[in-house]
C-alpha cells in the first residue's frame, strides 16, 4: 500500500481503538505511526495493541512505526480535606511540605525540588493553568502565593512553572518501569515528555541504546533555552502544544511552533505538531473549520506529522479523525502553493558529506524528472538526510532491517521497504529499480536517483550519488517472508537480482 501524501499521520492508541478490526481501518484511512501513552492504561493494554499492530503489519505487507510515549515528571499539588475550594482573586495561599490535607489557605506540594527554584515574581499555574498563583515569598518547605484570577483547586492537580528550570530527572521511576516495558515490546521511538535540557535525552539514551529512536517532546518554556542543543541530541521532536500552552501566552505558542519547526528543517530530524488539532472530532463527526486550517499551516510548514491523541484514542470518531486529517493532507499537497512554500523554506545544506550528496541527489531528480528517489540505508540516515531536501519526487527508502523501516514511517515522504543487504553497486542499482517497479513509483522507461553509502552494510557513510533507468525487461521481485531480525510472521518486501 502506497500513501498518496508526502507528510505522515501519527494515531493514538486508546480504549476507542483497541481492536485489531478498528486499528486495520485506522491504518487503512491513514495511520502511518500509532502512539501508545503510557500516561494512560495498563501495561497488558498497551502490550495487546503493540500486538494488534504488528498483526495488521502483517497482513498490509507495510512497515508500521509503534511511538511508546512515556509519562514524565508530572507535578501534582497534594489532597484537600474537602476535596477542593475555591480561590478568588487576591487571596493569600501557600504551598508547603506538610503533607496534612489542604484547605483554602494552604495545599501540600509534594516536590521538594520545586521549594529550591521557586522565586518571588514567578507564576504558578494550576489545573492547566485555570489557576494562576503568583509567588510573593520563598521560604523553606513554603511558597507564599497570591491567586491572580477566580477558580477551585482539587486534588492532586498539576502545576506547571513556566518561570524556571526545575531540577527534577527526566525520567521517574513510573518511566523506567514503562521504558523497560516498552523495549521488551520491540517499539520503534520512545518519546520523551517535559524534555527540559540536552542532558534529558543524553540520559535517556544511556538506557534506550540502539533499541529505538528517541523523539523528544518540547511542552516547556525552559527548553526553548536550549532548542537546537536539545534537536541536535535527538532524533525527533515533538511540538507538543497542550502543555506548551499552558505555560506560554497562547498568542505566542504559533510563533514558537515555527521556530521549532525551522530549526529541525535545519538540522534534518522530523517533527510532528500535536495536540487538539482535530479536537472537536471527539464528539463530532466533522472538525471545525479552525482546526482544518490549524492542520493545513502545519503541513505548509514542511512539518512531517502531524498527531492525533484523544480524537483516535477515546472519541466517537476515531477511524474518521485519521480520514479526515488524511484529506486535509493531501489536499494541501496538492496545492502548488504548497510546493512553492517548500522550494522558498529550503535550507542550506550542512557542511558534510551526506548533505552534499542529498542536495545533489534533489538537484538531479529535479533536472532529469526522476520518477523516485532512492535511499539505500542501512541506519537510515541516507533517507532522513533526502527527507531533509523536501525532493519533488518520492522517496523510496530501502534497508535490510525491519527495525529501520518501521522507524522511518515517521518521516516525511518516505516509503520503506526491506530487502535482504547488497554487496555491490551493480546489486544496488538491481534492487533499487526492482523496488521502484514493484512499489509502483516507476515504469520502465523512467529514470531513478539513486543515494547509498560505501562500504555497504555500515551506517552514516552516505557517499555515493547514481542514475538509473528501468529497464524494459526489468520485472517486480517478488515478497518472502521475514526472517533474522524480523519475527517470522512479518513479510517483508525482498528485492534482489
Amino acid at each position: 500500500m502506497r500513501r498518496q501524501r508526502k507528510a505522515k499521520i501519527v494515531a493514538t492508541l486508546g480504549p476507542a481503538s483497541s481492536d485489531i478490526a478498528t486499528i486495520r481501518q485506522l491504518f487503512e484511512a491513514g495511520a502511518d505511526v500509532f502512539r501508545l501513552n503510557f500516561s494512560h492504561g495498563t501495561h497488558d493494554d498497551h502490550r495487546q495493541r503493540h500486538e494488534a499492530v504488528r498483526r495488521v503489519e502483517a497482513e498490509v505487507k507495510r512497515p508500521i512505526a509503534v511511538l511508546a510515549d512515556l509519562q514524565g515528571p508530572k507535578l501534582r499539588i497534594g489532597t484537600f480535606a474537602a476535596g477542593k475550594v475555591a480561590l478568588a482573586a487576591g487571596d493569600r495561599f501557600v504551598l508547603d511540605s506538610d503533607p496534612t490535607p489542604g484547605d483554602g489557605r494552604r495545599v501540600h506540594l509534594p516536590h521538594p525540588e520545586l521549594f529550591e527554584v521557586a522565586a518571588p515574581g514567578q507564576s504558578l499555574l494550576i489545573d492547566d493553568g485555570k489557576v494562576r498563583l503568583h509567588i510573593e515569598s520563598v521560604s523553606r518547605g513554603s511558597i507564599v502565593t497570591r491567586a491572580v484570577n477566580h477558580g477551585t483547586l482539587s486534588d492532586r492537580k498539576g502545576v506547571n512553572v513556566p518561570d524556571a528550570v526545575v531540577p527534577i530527572p527526566a525520567l521517574t521511576a513510573k518511566d523506567r518501569r514503562d521504558l523497560d516495558f516498552a523495549l521488551s515490546l520491540d517499539v520503534d521511538w520512545i518519546a520523551l515528555s517535559f524534555v527540559q535540557r540536552p542532558a534529558d535525552i543524553v540520559a535517556a539514551r544511556e538506557l534506550i541504546g540502539t533499541r529505538a529512536s528517541v523523539l523528544s517532546k518540547i511542552e516547556k518554556p525552559a527548553a526553548l533555552q536550549q532548542l537546537e542543543e536539545i534537536v541536535r541530541v535527538s532524533d525527533a521532536v515533538m511540538v507538543a502544544r497542550g502543555d506548551l500552552g499552558v505555560e506560554l501566552p497562547p498568542e505566542r505558542v504559533p510563533g514558537v511552533q515555527k521556530r521549532i519547526l525551522r530549526v529541525c528543517r535545519q538540522l534534518g530530524k522530523p517533527v510532528v505538531i500535536a495536540t487538539q488539532m482535530l479536537e472537536s472530532m471527539i464528539d463530532s463527526p466533522v472538525p471545525t473549520r479552525a482546526e482544518a486550517s490549524d492542520v493545513a499551516s502545519a503541513i505548509y510548514d514542511g512539518a512531517d506529522a502531524v498527531m492525533l491523541s484523544a480524537e483516535s484514542a477515546n472519541g466517537r470518531h476515531p477511524v474518521g479523525a485519521v480520514a479526515m486529517m488524511d484529506r486535509i493532507v493531501t489536499e494541501v499537497e496538492r496545492d502548488p502553493l504548497y510546493r512553492n512554500l517548500l522550494d522558498a523554506q529550503h535550507e542550506t545544506p550542512l557542511s558534510t558529506r551526506q548533505d552534499a550528496i542529498c542536495a545533489a541527489l534533489r538537484e538531479v531528480t529535479q533536472i532529469i524528472g526522476a520518477a523516485a528517489t532512492v535511499a539505500y540505508t542501512s541506519s537510515g540516515a541516507t533517507a532522513l538526510r533526502a527527507a531533509r531536501e523536501r525532493p519533488r519526487a518520492p522517496i523510496l527508502s530501502i534497508t535490510p532491517h525491519l527495525a529501520i523501516a518501521r522507524r522511518l514511517a515517521m518521516a516525511w515522504g518516505v516509503h520503506s521497504t526491506v530487502s535482504p543487504d547488497v554487496r555491490s553497486v551493480d546489486e544496488m542499482v538491481d534492487a533499487a529499480t526492482g523496488a521502484a517497479l514493484a512499489e509502483g513509483f516507476a515504469v520502465p522507461g523512467d529514470q531513478i536517483t539513486i543515494a547509498a553509502g560505501m562500504p555497504f552494510g555500515q551506517g552514516g557513510t552516505t557517499n555515493l550519488l547514481r542514475v538509473a533507468e528501468i529497464a524494459g525487461t526489468a520485472k517486480p521481485m517478488s515478497v518472502r517472508s521475514g526472517a533474522g531480525t524480523a519475527p517470522a510472521d512479518v513479510v517483508q518486501q525482498a528485492v534482489g537480482a
